[in-house]
């Protein structure tokens, strides 16, 4: 068992959050936001080199981190490597004492830092997921046995803002099907709107983290409204960090809020802050929460 998944069993309200291994060796600094967060946090996810920007693999960095006592949780996406690498990255991930991996498809490299790079995309999403889940009952994706099986605890990403709701719900249900047992979504900024997402899938057997991207700013506002697909800002949202004198007070106050509506509405929350990590405790205590670990 992990501790992600003893809590998400016992209907505890998680919190998670994520991290970007360096372009580098050095993990100084991400050594030390995740022990600043160990008090407030359930597990971190480790990205694979996001926006299709090289970096150390998220795999080396989750080893590293269990050995601190933070649970990570280990995103494998489908761009970089074909069925054999991801299968045998599982299994060393396995071996490694890393049990929570979330599955994903990742970011076209055309638009990272090696745009010459190859996509390789030899398993999509929903073939990844049932790769993972074969190898937890003891088999690969080609039908061989293996000498022992996995005990992978296995995840994927929703977007409950979608403008295609209906088929965004069918994709979940083919990886609930395929094997995912617990859900990240794209940054949600009404409990209502959520909720409307929520009665949709309620008959599913599977656990959701709802996602929340605090805003540093109005410009930051308006381009994830404008430019990412599935993220509506409220207007009042909007007017309030137009009127703001102090736009991080106003962004946590924000956020605080939505955790708090959010709580009857799903498992935990995954706190997305893109380097403001250290306002994590303070939007948790505003939302009435004493730490989730």
């Amino acid at each position: 068992m992990t501790r992600l998944r003893d809590a998400l069993a016992s209907s505890h309200f998680v919190v998670t959050t994520e991290l970007n291994p360096p372009k580098g060796t050095d993990l100084s600094t991400l050594f030390d936001t995740a022990k600043q967060l160990h008090g407030s946090i359930t597990a971190v996810n480790l990205t694979d080199s996001h926006a299709a920007k090289m970096s150390m693999s998220p795999l080396a960095v989750a080893h590293l981190l269990n050995d601190f006592g933070i649970e990570p949780i280990l995103q494998v996406t489908g761009r970089d490597r074909n069925r054999i690498a991801l299968q045998g990255d599982l299994l060393g991930a396995q071996a490694l004492g890393i049990r929570n991996v979330l599955c994903m498809g990742g970011d076209p490299p055309g638009g990272g830092d090696h745009p010459d790079a190859k996509p390789v995309f030899d398993l999509g999403t929903t073939e990844l997921l049932s790769a993972a889940a074969g190898l937890n009952r003891g088999i690969d994706s080609a039908g061989h046995s293996l000498n022992a099986p996995t005990s992978l605890f296995i995840g994927a990403v929703v977007n409950p803002g979608a403008d295609d709701l209906d088929a965004e719900v069918a994709r979940m249900r083919e990886k609930v099907d395929a094997g995912a047992t617990f859900f990240q979504t794209q940054a949600v900024y009404e409990a209502h709107a959520f909720e409307q997402f929520a009665n949709r899938i309620h008959d599913l057997q599977a656990h959701v983290i709802a996602g929340i991207i605090p805003l540093k700013s109005l410009k930051m506002a308006k381009y994830l409204h404008d430019k990412v697909p599935g993220i509506t800002i409220p207007d009042a949202l909007f007017k309030a960090l137009e009127r703001s004198d102090n736009v991080t007070e106003t962004s946590i106050d924000a956020a605080a809020t939505t955790v708090r509506d959010l709580q009857p509405l799903c498992a935990g929350v995954h706190l997305m802050t893109i380097g403001w990590e250290a306002q994590i405790p303070h939007i948790l205590a505003r939302a009435g929460m004493n730490g989730s670990a």
